[in-house]
């Protein structure tokens, strides 16, 4: 029986990506191979972290519980926890479930892209104002599709042009849905918005974190 540490569970809406907006069943696991500068949840990736420890079989019953269809495993990185694949396998089999992975993007994603078509991935692309970006594991645009997305948090120029000539070297906006969302309080949305148009960034979506616009930015469970 599989077992993780989950830095918290809660049901809030999704505040970013393809079901932004929609109600979803969070499950955080706790842990990072990262450390981004603008990170939101360092809280959970330290290692005295608090965590309750759970069994796939536990939070698959939490979930259900919930009588909330969309899933989203996050983090932390949740690809980097032992027996990830497990739970994926438990969670896809259940065709009510949309279960949905947030992961950093450093993480190969082939291996689990290949247990099943039912969950979908959203990675981050660590643009250079995170700190992370060297981490990136660029094979992964070879696997994704439609149902994932690529999400580029960016807080200055410099980062919206990398994010841009990164969406035109590996086609994502035509692969997948491709966000930029600003890094909060670091640039104005506004100027995100302008840099689109400038550049014609055509099948990109600008995306604000509701989560952090609905409550205060620095809440949890949210």
């Amino acid at each position: 029986m599989a077992k993780f540490k989950v830095a918290e569970r809660f049901v809030s809406i999704n505040g970013e990506s393809v079901k932004a907006g929609e109600l979803a069943v969070f499950i955080r696991f706790t842990g990072c191979n990262l450390n981004c500068s603008y990170c939101d949840t360092k809280w959970a990736n330290e290692a005295d972290a608090p965590y309750e420890e759970l069994t796939d079989e536990e939070i698959y019953d939490y979930i259900k519980r919930t009588g909330v269809r969309n899933v989203t495993l996050t983090g932390g990185e949740p690809l980097i926890q032992k027996d990830i694949d497990k739970l994926l396998l438990m969670l896809a089999m259940d065709e009510e479930l949309q279960v949905e992975v947030e992961t950093n993007g450093s993480v190969d994603i082939a291996e689990f892209k290949a247990l099943t078509d039912r969950v979908a991935f959203t990675l981050d692309y660590k643009l250079p104002g995170s700190g992370m970006e060297s981490n990136m594991c660029f094979s992964n645009y070879n696997y994704i599709d439609k149902k994932d997305a690529v999400k580029f948090v960016s807080g200055s120029i410099k980062d919206l042009e990398t994010a841009r000539d990164i969406i035109h070297e590996w086609a994502l906006d035509i692969k997948s849905n491709v966000y930029i969302s600003p890094v909060y309080g670091k640039i104005n949305p506004e100027d995100i918005v302008d840099f689109m148009i400038e550049n014609e960034m055509n099948g990109v979506k600008l995306q604000l974190q509701l989560h952090k616009y609905i409550w205060d930015p620095e809440m949890r469970g949210v």
